[in-house]
């Protein structure tokens, strides 16, 4: 952890995602919707949850994240679980649980456009988010947001390797540069693992795909927990 306000400019890399704008909430009720219209007389709801788990992390390897491998992962197992066959019509169906989420309006979080804006005017924010690029590119020009960061990274994976990758492309130096998310496993502890510091945001809806036990930073690495988005302007 931290003690103090950090005056020195530093280099934020914000993920975006279920940090800056709401997201998985919207997958949430969409695999409510599924598992409802699949009403399996077998299998629990939460047993169809956990056949969709690993339908999704397998379509994560094959299609990686976003709407398209999302819609894959919902049609799979309706082939895995039904009885019936998946028909033109049936697939049709299970599409538009993905659709509903396409034409969601975009929902940015509480307090996050002024935060980005006084943090802007301190130090220098990267935003970072891994998925689709045209997928997330949209949703960055949707938000309103993307003014307040000199640079954007879209990226397939966030892992050891992506963040050794951005540290070298952009000169990053590992005492003054953090990754802010709400994923563990995608933010926090990746990020900590090649040097970096981090700052994790809860958020109560983090896809359990990203659920991982919070690393601990080993010094020099610091680690911050904050509540909330807005909280960074009491640290930074």
């Amino acid at each position: 952890m931290m003690d103090g306000h950090i005056t020195i400019p530093q280099t934020l890399l914000i993920d975006a995602d279920d940090t800056l704008w709401e997201n998985n909430i919207y997958f949430e009720r969409a695999i409510a919707s599924f598992i409802s219209f699949l009403n399996h007389h077998e299998y629990s709801p939460a047993e169809v949850r956990e056949v969709l788990n690993d339908v999704e992390r397998e379509c994560i390897v094959s299609h990686g994240y976003g709407l398209h491998s999302f819609a894959h992962a919902l049609a799979q197992t309706f082939e895995r679980l039904a009885v019936e066959p998946l028909t033109p019509a049936l697939h049709e169906t299970i599409r538009g649980f993905t659709h509903t989420i396409a034409e969601h309006p975009m929902e940015v979080l509480q307090g996050v456009p002024e935060t980005l804006q006084y943090l802007s005017d301190r130090h220098r924010l990267m935003l970072m988010t891994k998925g689709v690029k045209a997928e997330q590119s949209r949703k960055v020009e949707q938000s309103g947001l993307k003014g307040h960061f000199f640079a954007v990274e879209i990226v397939a994976e966030k892992d050891e390797a992506t963040y050794r990758s951005i540290m070298e492309k952009y000169d990053l130096a590992k005492d003054s540069t953090w990754m802010i998310g709400n994923s563990p496993k995608s933010d926090v502890n990746p990020a900590l693992a090649v040097g970096l510091n981090a700052v994790f945001v809860p958020h109560g809806d983090t896809w359990i795909l990203e659920h991982e036990e919070v690393a601990e930073a080993k010094p020099p690495n610091r680690l911050l927990i904050v509540e909330r988005f807005v909280a960074l302007r009491e640290y930074f």
